[in-house]
């Protein structure tokens, strides 16, 4: 007998529908076709046993499992479920006439129990597309497909509730639950908050300038001076994510088996932070079995490179091209696949080796020489893509005692949301969403500048010694803190202040003050 049912298989961030065929007829083999791989065809022995300890049995005949589109590579365990459903239907140890009408996914245990999947909202979505009448798939990835609507969802823990299931005789209601309400509640849940830094007002006032256009970030000082702590606040005053975001980046984390929440829907924008010895493809994507990368785990978020220096070169030069198209793409000879990148880059790293690089209170045993080759592990290239330097100096006794707290991150994020309207609005016929992600062309229309503004920006130019590819990223930065402002014009106070964040273009610096 030879029955159809349907799975799926994730081919970047998408899904592509795959067609289960079985055929059970006489004969002794067992074979599977259409490229599988090794997980895949050590299905018959996890599909055997579980059988046996649900009261089904392995045919005693020749079985023949084709993966179709057989030209695509079949990777994982997640068809270990719609393999078994179709060969309990061909060798008809169950009635089964509404196969077609749903779209399984589920990698078995030696029991029957039905372990989670990766990329279930991805499979969900695309089943959707494909018209099917619901999804069974394993219990845990259920609240995550939920998500999609016009979609029957049933979650399941055996492969004994699967066939009572499709025969009829266990009555399974579909999951069904409000998952926007529950994404909206969680919305503004943080552990952490601005107020609970004592002192540093003026990187604060940065990182807010930063949130509030998408800048990205340099943070250079001593150890201890709460570079960190004030990178892992900053996800507290973004603004929060769209229900179309929340979509997409679900998406990304689905697929990369990294989702954990129970909302359904990621509620938080994602911060993330490699370690400095991750390598190149942990950070873009990619491998043997492709994954999405650091870059593109951190989309519609926050990737922070603590200790920028220690990563080694070359994984620092492939930001390059993701910083600049907010897209990554991956090519290698049996595949190529598209990553979105839409990140807020935030970098922090110590002044010089030993870290004391003109610390108030302790002296800084290196040679100027090598203050300048720490710097210089960072390329040009790379550095032109930040676009603001913050000097974070020690905090003093005075501040750390100090029982006064300091803004809460919820007001500073009530003024980048407002500085966020500002800029959707000005964008709204433009495939641009913030002020960091403007053009020249933009520059000369958003960004234009009085006459006593243009002399000061010259006369900084000339006398700070400005590298040429500051001057769009003052722009851009003034433009921002206008905007923060409510400004319509950029102002003479604007363009000085955002002068202020480009310290690592001047020619003075690494020297001793």
């Amino acid at each position: 007998m030879l029955i159809k049912c349907f799975g799926s298989a994730i081919d970047g961030i998408e899904a592509v529908t795959i067609t289960v065929e079985v055929s059970v007829s006489p004969g002794v083999e067992y074979h599977i076709v259409g490229l599988p791989d090794n997980a895949v065809r050590e299905s018959l022995f996890r599909i055997t046993s579980a059988f046996e300890h649900n009261g089904f049995k392995k045919p005693g005949k020749r079985v023949i499992v084709n993966l179709s589109p057989a030209d695509m590579r079949k990777e994982g365990t997640a068809y270990d479920l719609p393999i078994a459903i179709g060969i309990l239907t061909a060798s008809e140890q169950i009635p089964c006439e509404n196969l077609t009408d749903y779209l399984i996914m589920g990698e078995l245990s030696l029991d029957g129990k039905i372990l989670p999947i990766k990329g279930a909202l991805t499979i969900a979505i695309k089943a959707r597309e494909e018209k099917f009448k619901g999804i069974i798939l394993p219990r845990a990835n259920a609240a995550e497909a939920a998500v999609v609507n016009d979609l029957e969802v049933y979650g399941v823990e055996s492969i004994r509730e699967v066939t009572d299931l499709l025969t009829g005789s266990r009555i399974i209601e579909p999951l069904k639950f409000d998952h926007k309400q529950i994404f909206f509640s969680k919305l503004n849940n943080f552990d952490l908050d601005f107020s609970d830094v004592k002192g540093q007002e003026h990187v604060k006032r940065a990182l807010e300038i930063a949130a509030a256009g998408g800048h990205n970030v340099l943070m250079i000082g001593a150890p201890g001076s709460g570079k960190t702590m004030l990178a892992k606040r900053m996800p507290t005053v973004m603004p929060p994510l769209t229900l179309n975001e929340a979509l997409e980046t679900t998406k990304i984390h689905s697929v990369a088996g990294k989702t954990g929440t129970e909302t359904g829907l990621m509620p938080s924008r994602p911060f993330r932070s490699p370690h400095h010895i991750a390598s190149p493809v942990s950070i873009v994507g990619g491998g043997g079995n492709p994954q999405p990368g650091e870059i593109s785990l951190a989309h519609n978020g926050i990737l922070f490179l603590d200790e920028l220096p220690e990563f080694p070169r070359n994984v620092l030069e492939v930001l390059r091209q993701p910083l600049e198209d907010k897209n990554i793409t991956i090519s290698r000879a049996r595949y190529t696949i598209k990553y979105p990148s839409n990140f807020m880059l935030i970098a922090s790293m110590n002044p010089c080796p030993c870290g004391y690089f003109n610390h108030p209170s302790k002296d800084c045993v290196c040679t100027q020489g090598a203050v300048a080759r720490y710097l210089n592990k960072i390329s040009g290239p790379l550095m032109d893509r930040i676009d603001m330097h913050i000097e974070v100096t020690p905090v003093n006794i005075n501040d750390l005692s100090e029982k006064r707290t300091g803004e809460k991150s919820s007001a500073i994020r009530e003024k980048v949301i407002k500085a966020r309207e500002i800029q959707s609005a000005r964008f709204k016929n433009e495939n641009i969403h913030t002020n960091s992600m403007m053009s020249s062309r933009h520059l000369d229309s958003y960004c234009k500048l009085d006459q006593e503004s243009i002399q000061i920006l010259k006369l900084a130019m000339e006398k700070l010694n400005l590298s040429a590819r500051a001057y769009d990223r003052i722009l851009k930065l003034s433009r921002t803190i206008a905007d923060l402002d409510g400004e319509t014009n950029i102002l003479k106070q604007h363009l000085a202040e955002a002068i202020n964040y480009r310290s690592l273009d001047r020619d003075t610096w690494g020297i001793r003050r």
